[in-house]
């Protein structure tokens, strides 16, 4: 059925087509054959088709000028009677800014989270408007005006019909791609499972731990490097499915890679093969939509052959809708057994599943569907970035990871399992995943659509406000903000966990300015699962630093060759030019951040785990 769906739907690049050909040339050919009419009724001249062809091809140019040029005198004015000035607009070199497309795409690729803007905030100041083919994109690094976005002005801002169409066909209707109404239809529906009482079940994350826990004993015995990233990315997928389907997708029974220098290696089972299909599959589309995002408005043209994410979504659907199908059904026979007057096990008590919550309220499979894959994407890709980015700076640190382990033996012990209790009174573990997401937060970039024209605060108190006009398109990044000298100082891409604990850093930075860190957003649409990811994050680290004594990353050519940190990085002067020059993995970004070929690591088991074992 999916396959012939594919098929028989035309592709995002023709739907795209069809529509700027209704839109836009449809509008010349009517005035053509208008003024045609006029001239030969009224004039008595003749025109002959070349010429009506030639009006007809000057016609479209000339009223895109009109266009642009009646919207930018509007926006003047509009700004004058707002009493604001405009944001300061990024000076490409081509026609209609589209050299900085193209600029943007190549350091998607080829460069450092944040090249680009970075420069361009340096030099015009913390709020810029990369305008690309006369469409503004007014990206701001104020904690100011994100708090306005996000929550004092949060009805004025939303994804919008642009960011939906893009994410559909992955995200559907989820709590993460709708407004408004529907919105707040998913919010409510996923609201009562984030409970306090049942987010500190740990034994879930407990039987998940001690398989990351074997097999790094067991590759790291062998005297292999293990890809972090990718064995903890299989410990949250295996947990987010249990918490939410009830049933896990067993990724971490799969084969983990091998690292690039590893000459021959076990081919993967047929088992690891299906699970690492999933994990594939969903990644390969949280790398389409992300392309997408990165492309702007233009991004159905590069999918002129094939939806991107049609692929690797029916892999995701193939798990997902006999699980879904089957709750439904499970929903319905529950119903009639009620009916008959039939005693019934099962309803809804502690060990529920997300997807049991739901069915509360919707037997919808497509609602059903969106909202698990829009938490399965929260619960999976965020959590397992900020947890391999701890190991890194463990690795990096080790008197940082000295210190959090005897904070961890000190509340924990050797062997005991962690409680809600001892992960909140760990005031140093809670440091070091928060200096984590500070410089590399999951989701280093968002954005919103403003509903009405509105003015921001300007940066300098001296000048006028700032104009943003109605239907534009509001980029913010954390990752930018989280690195900005004035709001975290001087040393502000250093890594350093005190500066959430000193009272002095802290009342200078983030007390402050409560915005100036928004590693789970804020405002009305906060991360619901913020406390499960501190829980889910810190109950891994704990059990890791159990297990191990210490972290080291692996030899650089454990990483393929495309992974390598640049040269050119260690020299940078501008920009985001410290961290990367001292940093030994390559970040990059798809809807969230990770690491380029992993994070292969080695590990020094403690002394003590030999009596566990």
């Amino acid at each position: 059925h999916s396959t012939l769906h594919r098929i028989t739907m035309p592709t995002p690049g023709v739907r795209f087509l069809a529509h700027l050909l209704a839109r836009f040339v449809g509008r010349p050919i009517l005035l053509i054959l208008a003024v045609h009419y006029a001239v030969n009724r009224f004039t008595g001249l003749r025109l002959r088709a070349p010429t009506t062809i030639l009006l007809t091809l000057l016609a479209y140019p000339l009223s895109m000028v009109f266009l642009v040029q009646r919207k930018m005198w509007r926006q003047r004015r509009e700004a004058r009677a707002l009493g604001a000035r405009p944001v300061p607009v990024v000076k490409g070199k081509r026609f209609a800014n589209l050299d900085l497309l193209t600029m943007l795409r190549h350091a998607r690729v080829h460069g450092y989270p944040g090249d680009g803007f970075a420069e361009w905030v340096e030099e015009l100041g913390p709020v810029i408007n990369v305008r690309v083919l006369w469409v503004d994109n007014i990206l701001t690094t104020s904690p100011d005006h994100i708090k306005q976005i996000l929550a004092t002005d949060f009805n004025n801002y939303e994804k919008g019909e642009r960011f939906q169409q893009e994410m559909n066909s992955v995200l559907g209707s989820g709590v993460f791609n709708s407004d408004g109404e529907m919105w707040k239809f998913h919010r409510t529906l996923t609201r009562p499972y984030f409970s306090r009482d049942r987010i500190s079940h740990f034994e879930i994350f407990d039987a998940h731990a001690n398989s990351v826990i074997s097999i790094l004993r067991t590759r790291l015995r062998a005297g292999y490097a293990v890809d972090f990233q990718d064995l903890i990315g299989r410990f949250t997928m295996d947990s987010a499915t249990e918490f939410l389907f009830g049933t896990c997708v067993n990724s971490l029974q799969a084969d983990v890679p091998f690292a690039h220098n590893v000459g021959a290696f076990p081919q993967p089972s047929e088992a690891a093969q299906v699970a690492n299909a999933f994990l594939d599959a969903f990644a390969a589309a949280m790398h389409a939509i992300s392309e997408r995002e990165v492309l702007g408005n233009v991004w159905p043209l590069f999918e002129m052959w094939e939806d991107k994410t049609a692929a690797p979504m029916a892999v995701v659907s193939a798990f997902l809708d006999p699980i879904i199908e089957a709750a439904v059904e499970r929903k319905r026979m529950k119903k009639q057994m009620r009916g008959a007057g039939e005693a019934v096990d099962g309803d809804q008590n502690e060990d529920s599943t997300l997807l049991d919550e739901l069915l509360v309220s919707t037997d919808d499979p497509k609602v059903l569907k969106d909202e698990t894959l829009n938490i399965l994407l929260a619960g999976r890709d965020t959590t397992m970035h900020v947890t391999t980015m701890v190991i890194y700076f463990l690795s990096m640190y080790p008197d940082v990871c000295a210190r959090l382990r005897a904070e961890v033996l000190e509340y924990v012990g050797p062997t005991r399992r962690p409680t809600y209790d001892d992960v909140k009174n760990m005031k140093y573990l809670r440091a070091v995943i928060n200096e984590s997401m500070r410089l590399y937060p999951s989701v280093p970039f968002n954005i919103r659509d403003s509903v009405n024209a509105t003015t921001w605060p300007s940066p300098d108190p001296n000048e006028k406000p700032l104009y943003i006009p109605a239907q534009t398109k509001c980029p913010y990044s954390v990752f930018l903000m989280h690195r900005r000298k004035d709001l975290w100082g001087n040393d502000a891409e250093e890594f350093d966990p005190d500066r959430f604990i000193d009272p002095a850093r802290l009342k200078s930075s983030l007390l402050a300015n409560t915005f100036a860190f928004l590693p789970f957003n804020a405002g009305p649409r906060i991360c619901l699962g913020q406390q499960f990811a501190y829980n889910e994050m810190s109950f891994v680290l704990v059990r890791l630093l159990q297990a191990f004594e210490s972290f080291a990353l692996a030899e650089e050519d454990a990483w393929a060759p495309e992974a390598h940190v640049p040269t050119e990085w260690k020299t940078a002067s501008r920009g985001t030019a410290r961290r990367r020059g001292t940093d030994r993995f390559r970040p990059k970004v798809h809807l969230t951040m990770y690491a380029a070929d992993g994070m292969w690591i080695r590990a020094k088991e403690a002394a003590s785990n030999e009596e566990k074992k």
